[in-house]
């Protein structure tokens, strides 16, 4: 995979969850430049050209829809998110809190750390399908990115 060229990085440890999403994101046709991790830690070397991904690429690359879910292991959503948004160069990334926790202090500490969206994962599978593609519909065609 030519990682220069991911428009979807989807931080997704529930295999189930990210298989949908990926499912939905293709039927749509979104998903074709879309990577798939599944932990916090790899989230962080992938975005950074650190680790595993650090003989791949000369800069860092930045994806332009960062679909994150908050409970996972190694590092958690939240820890991905705010690294991301620190950073010089992609503080301005669309990060898209995707997950389970409709907690309010989860809610609120993530547009804290400057989450573009926070989105409850729907337990109905024809909810989650729609919200699927309705996410990758505004965030890739619609929404008007900071040009880099």
């Amino acid at each position: 995979m030519d990682y220069n060229s991911v428009e979807i990085l989807l931080v997704e440890d529930n295999s189930d969850d990210a298989e949908l999403t990926i499912r939905e994101l293709k039927k749509s046709h979104l998903a074709n430049k879309l990577h798939h991790v599944k932990d916090g830690e790899e989230a962080l070397e992938f975005m950074f050209a650190e680790g595993r991904y650090a003989q791949n690429r000369d800069i860092i690359y930045i994806p332009k829809l960062v679909l994150l879910d908050i409970q996972m292991p190694k590092v958690n959503g939240t820890e991905v998110l705010e690294k991301i948004k620190a950073h010089e160069l992609t503080k301005f990334t669309s990060v898209v809190m995707l997950t389970s926790s409709k907690e309010s202090p989860d809610i609120r500490k993530c547009y804290e750390l400057g989450a573009n969206s926070y989105i409850v994962k729907p337990v109905n599978f024809d909810s989650f399908t729609h919200a699927i593609k309705n996410i990758g519909y505004y965030w890739l065609l619609l929404n008007q990115p900071l040009a880099k």
